[in-house]
């Protein structure tokens, strides 16, 4: 297993996949009609499952199941560090616990700072710097979409036979119908295009008098579908009826990512009910989301296991950034908060659940990162990358399962060129190295360092959720002297980023700033266009939606500029040729 640098070609070994089984379980009627599941409902002893059953004339097991594990990957918004139960949290959250304690918890483990570069990174392997995402989100009327030329984690699971689909928040662009998930390799999609919107309406407002509805089952609005159901629940209902209705003998490849606990805050009455003692009333409407979000993964495992899923699956759960303290999220004891590149932006609360783990109930402090997910889940897929793919991700399987070293020795958090700049940031205070005005934050080893403005930097205990409105009294700030742009924390020895180290080690300093300096010979253009205003939903029906459609004329100039495009380089590899038969012959007659 490589170590040492963050760009390299993984090849993998293609296995083959066995597709025989009968199909399980309850009718897409009776999930709609009843909605979640109880054991009681199931019907199910302990440790008893659906496929355990047999029927008249039925052989146990019959057909085989396949090898490749079915995945089940489970994306939370904005969860603060803090809240989930194992972490201290007032929160209670026994699924998310219980689940966590039976297989490994990941507590060395990276996002990015917010939505869209998270789910980017995770979907294709590679950081922002190489996709073009490295500035902010992807705005609901930008022109704007995940690059078309990267090849996309489902997409190569499908390869191998995987069954694909999406349940939840994209937020990767849609301007363009090629942008869909649809057309991203999952074979269905159910779920908002944009980063937020009303839990029970699915409206949502990007500015004034530019509204629309946003919720999707594969490449058309859900009408149909909208009968006010909360999404988390909504949602974990669409996940029952895909699991009651794939065949569990073939590989299956679940992508749930939940729209909870960001903002808006809303949440059913019902799960108020153990947190009416908080006062701070965004404390307490966040408790409620991440109570119904917990419930709603329980009821997504006892459907791996009613079906027939569970033996054999890889259930990843992760939360996308850090928690906003304004809207309720806690990152305690980490510094800062969502949209920044302090701890408590990018460490996330991360955990893997498996029956096929080996060391089960442990707990991985080895170094993750997001981008990790792609080549570890398509190995395991018994799926191959291609050589000319170039990722900034890790096989890091064996590091979680059997607690192996990861081959992961740093991280970059991430260079944004286009970020406000920082005033006194300069070349000289990065020592002729790197412009310190640049956001950008990068981990080797135990050394972080930031550069720029990293963003808002207090710590946020759990007082200052102790009154009805925002309070900031009980916040920790620092007041950094004027002129400051470079930070260095030991996040190992430090991970609360209390004790700046950064003139105390001016050459682990200067190493950072070569490494960022690096990995920035490799970056990409920015994509962050402005908004088009054929984006507005009034355009197209009142729905959030692709917009954009070529020029016939472009289309057919295009395609002629390609034709001679394709000449000309034809023209220039029989020059080349050529020339290379020249020098050959030549190097022959000087070497006698």
């Amino acid at each position: 297993m490589a170590r040492g640098g963050c760009r390299w070609p993984h090849r993998l070994c293609k296995g083959k996949m066995l597709a025989v089984g009968v199909l399980a379980g309850l009718s897409v009627l009776s999930l709609l009609t009843y909605g979640y599941l109880s054991w009681d409902s199931l019907g199910l002893g302990p440790g008893e499952t659906e496929a355990t059953r047999t029927g008249p004339g039925e052989e146990p097991g019959a057909g085989g199941p396949s090898s490749q594990p079915h995945i089940i990957f489970i994306l939370a918004d904005d969860q603060g560090f803090r809240d989930v139960g194992y972490h201290g949290s007032e929160i209670r959250t026994p699924t998310l616990d219980k689940l966590a304690a039976e297989g490994v918890k990941l507590e060395n483990y990276y996002v990015q700072p917010m939505c869209t570069p998270s789910r980017s990174q995770f979907i294709t392997g590679k950081y922002q710097i190489h996709t073009g995402l490295q500035h902010s989100i992807i705005r609901p009327t930008q022109p704007n979409c995940l690059p078309l030329d990267n090849v996309t984690l489902p997409q190569k699971l499908k390869e191998v036979g995987y069954s694909t689909h999406m349940v939840g928040k994209w937020h990767l662009g849609f301007y363009r119908r090629e942008c869909m998930p649809t057309q991203r390799g999952f074979d269905t999609f159910f779920g908002s295009l944009l980063g937020s919107g009303d839990y029970y309406t699915h409206f949502k407002c990007d500015s004034p008098g530019i509204c629309g509805y946003d919720l999707y089952e594969n490449d058309n609005a859900a009408w149909d579908h909208d009968n006010g159901i909360y999404s988390t629940q909504m949602y974990t209902q669409k996940v029952q009826q895909i699991l009651a209705s794939h065949n569990p003998r073939k590989p299956l490849f679940l992508y749930i990512a939940y729209q909870a606990v960001h903002s808006p805050l809303q949440a059913p009455g019902k799960y108020f009910e153990h947190y009416r003692s908080i006062n701070n009333i965004n404390r307490r409407r966040y408790a409620a989301m991440l109570a119904c979000l917990d419930e709603a993964i329980n009821n997504v495992t006892l459907a791996l296991k009613k079906y027939g899923y569970y033996e054999n699956s890889i259930i990843i759960y992760s939360s996308d950034n850090g928690g906003q303290p304004m809207a309720g999220g806690s990152n305690w004891p980490l510094r800062g908060s969502k949209g920044t590149y302090w701890e408590g932006g990018i460490r996330a609360v991360g955990f893997v659940h498996s029956p096929l783990l080996k060391n089960k109930g442990s707990v991985c402090k080895e170094l993750v990162h997001i981008t990790d997910w792609f080549p570890t889940l398509i190995t395991l897929a018994e799926g191959q990358i291609d050589e000319d793919i170039q990722l900034d991700g890790y096989d890091i399987w064996e590091t979680i399962s059997e607690g192996r070293r990861s081959p992961r020795v740093d991280i970059l958090h991430n260079i944004d060129p286009i970020y406000t700049k920082a005033k006194n940031g300069s070349w000289a205070a990065g020592y002729g190295i790197w412009n310190t005005a640049i956001q950008s934050a990068i981990r080797v080893n135990h050394w972080k360092l930031l550069t720029g403005n990293p963003g808002y930097s207090d710590w946020v205990p759990p007082q200052a959720f102790s009154n009805a409105g925002p309070n900031r009294w009980h916040n920790e700030r620092v007041s950094w002297s004027a002129g400051k742009t470079v930070w260095l924390f030991n996040i190992t020895a430090d991970p609360y980023e209390r004790v700046d180290l950064s003139a105390r080690y001016p050459d682990v300093v200067k190493q950072l700033l070569r490494r960022l300096s690096q990995f920035n010979k490799t970056a990409v253009p920015v994509r962050y266009p402005p908004k088009d205003p054929r984006s507005n939903p009034k355009l197209n029906g009142g729905v959030w939606g692709p917009w954009f459609k070529e020029d016939e004329k472009k289309k057919k100039s295009d395609k002629s500029k390609g034709a001679n495009k394709q000449k000309k380089n034809k023209n220039k590899k029989k020059a080349n040729q050529k020339k290379g038969q020249s020098l050959h012959c030549r190097s022959r007659l000087a070497g006698g």
